[in-house]
C-alpha cells in the first residue's frame, strides 16, 4: 500500500538542543510494508519512506509504536504521525484526503498488530517513474491533449486546459484540493459548479472567453471569500454580478471587459482590497455610489454607454416612513444579523440591495435619487480613457435619506 505526498520528519529532541526544524516537507513515497511467516501472524510492519534522493528510504517499524495521529486536517490532505522510537512526528501534507485517510486507518491496524486487508508493499527501493505524480503544472491547449482515461495529477496547483471545447467543468478538476490557479479560458462554459468553492487554496481563476451568463451567489458564500485573489471573466454574457459578489473581499485583480453588464454590485465599495478593475465594453449607464470606496492602481472602463447626469433628482421620500423602512434602517444600523432562516428571504434581498447615503445612514424605498460626476482619478492611480475624447470623468448615483441630507449635499450635484 502506498501513499504520495510531502513528508517532514520533526525530531522531538531539536526543540531541547536549541535547533529548529526547516519547516518544509520533500516529496515522498509512503510505504506500508509487512514482513510475514506463513506459520504465523505478520511479526513486523513497517513504515518506509522513499524519496527523490533517498530511493532506498528509510524505514519506521509501526507495530505498537504509533504513540498518537494528528488528523484534525485529514480533509485537507494533512495529518501527522507521532512516533515512540524514534521520538519524530511525521508531517504528511498535500495528499490526496481520501487515499490519507485508507492510509491512515492501515498504519492503525499495523500497530495493533492486525492483517492489513490492503495489498502492502515490499520492502525494495521506488522507481524514479512513481515521482511522476507530484507534477505541480499541468497546461493543456487542445482538445486531442486533453485527458480522458486517466486522472489529473492530484498534487496540481496550476492547471491550465483552453481550447479544449469544454462545455462545463470537468468534476475531476474539483478534486485537486492543492489547485491554486486554475485557468478554463477559451471555452464553451455555461455554468459554474457551487463546488468550485471546495477548492480552498485557489487563488487564480480564469474564465476568459467562455458562455457564462452569471456567476453564481453559492461562490460568493464559499471559502472563495478567504482566498480568490484574481478572478477574470472578460469575453462573457454576463449582465449582472450579485450583490454577494463583494463578499469576495480578498480580490486584487477583476477582469470584466467584454461582457453586457449594465450595472456594477451597489456594494462595490466593499472590495477594500482590489487593486486592478477592468470592465470596458460593456453597457453601464452610471457607477453605483459606493464606487467612491474603492482605491485602486488601474481602471479600465472605456466603451461604456455612460448617460448624461440628470438634472432633477429622483425622490422617493417617505412621510412619515412605513414599518418596513423603519425595520430595515435600524437592522442595517446596527447590524443586526439576519438571514433566510430567521426572515423571509424577499426581506434578505431587500437588505441586502439598501442603499447608502452620503450620511452614511441606510434607506430601502425612501431617498432621494441624484446623478453627477466623478472624475475616475480619484479612485484609480492609473485610468484608462472613457471615451475618445480624452475624458477620465463617468456618471455617478448618489442616495440621500432625507430632505436635509440633499440640501447639505446639494453643491455635490452641481
Amino acid at each position: 500500500m502506498k501513499l504520495h505526498c510531502e513528508v517532514e520528519v520533526i525530531s522531538r529532541h531539536l526543540p531541547a538542543l536549541g535547533l529548529r526544524n526547516r519547516g518544509k516537507g520533500v516529496r515522498a513515497v509512503l510505504s506500508l510494508c509487512q514482513q510475514t511467516s506463513r506459520s504465523q501472524p505478520p511479526v513486523r510492519a513497517f513504515l518506509l519512506i522513499s524519496t527523490l534522493k533517498d530511493k532506498r528510504g528509510t524505514r519506521y517499524e509501526l507495530r505498537e509504536n504509533i504513540e498518537q495521529f494528528f488528523t484534525k486536517f485529514v480533509d485537507e490532505g494533512k495529518a501527522t504521525v507521532r512516533l515512540k522510537e524514534p521520538p519524530v512526528d511525521i508531517c504528511l501534507s498535500k495528499a490526496n484526503s481520501s487515499s490519507l485517510k485508507g492510509f491512515l486507518s492501515a498504519m492503525r491496524l499495523a500497530h495493533r498488530g492486525c492483517n492489513v486487508d490492503t495489498p502492502v508493499s515490499t520492502l525494495t527501493p521506488v522507481k524514479t517513474s512513481e515521482f511522476e505524480n507530484f507534477k505541480t503544472k499541468m497546461v493543456i491547449t487542445s482538445k486531442k491533449d486533453y485527458p480522458l482515461s486517466k486522472n489529473f495529477p492530484y498534487s496540481l496547483e496550476h492547471l491550465q486546459t483552453s481550447y479544449c471545447g469544454l462545455v462545463r467543468v470537468d468534476m475531476r478538476m474539483l478534486c485537486l484540493k492543492s489547485l491554486r490557479k486554475l485557468d478554463l479560458s477559451h471555452n464553451h462554459i455555461k455554468k459554474l459548479p457551487a463546488t468550485i468553492g471546495d477548492l480552498i487554496h485557489l487563488q487564480e481563476l480564469n474564465l476568459n472567453d467562455n458562455h457564462l451568463e452569471s456567476f453564481s451567489v453559492a461562490l460568493c458564500h464559499s471559502t472563495l471569500q478567504k482566498s480568490l485573489r484574481s478572478l477574470d471573466l472578460s469575453k462573457n454574457k454576463i449582465k449582472a454580478l450579485p450583490v454577494q459578489f463583494c463578499q469576495l473581499q480578498e480580490l486584487k485583480n477583476l477582469k470584466l471587459d467584454d461582457n453586457e453588464l449594465i450595472q456594477f454590485p451597489c456594494k462595490i465599495g466593499q472590495l477594500i482590497n482590489l487593486r486592478f478593475l477592468s470592465a470596458a465594453r460593456n453597457k453601464l449607464p452610471f457607477l453605483p455610489s459606493e464606487f467612491r470606496n474603492l482605491s485602486l492602481e488601474y481602471l479600465d472602463l472605456f466603451g461604456n454607454i455612460f448617460e448624461q447626469p440628470k438634472v432633477l433628482p429622483v425622490i422617493k421620500l417617505q412621510a412619515p416612513l412605513t414599518l418596513l423602512e423603519s425595520s430595515a434602517r435600524t437592522i442595517l444600523h446596527n447590524r443586526i444579523p439576519y438571514g433566510s432562516h430567521i426572515i423571509p428571504f424577499h426581506l434578505c434581498q431587500d437588505l441586502d440591495t439598501a442603499k447608502i447615503c452620503v450620511c452614511g445612514r441606510f434607506c430601502l424605498n425612501s431617498f432621494i435619487q441624484g446623478t453627477t460626476t466623478m472624475n475616475l482619478h480619484s479612485v484609480a492611480h492609473t485610468v484608462v480613457l472613457v471615451d475618445n475624447l480624452g475624458g477620465t470623468e463617468a456618471p455617478i448615483i448618489s442616495y440621500f435619506c432625507s430632505l436635509g441630507c440633499y440640501v447639505n449635499s446639494s453643491d455635490m450635484l452641481k
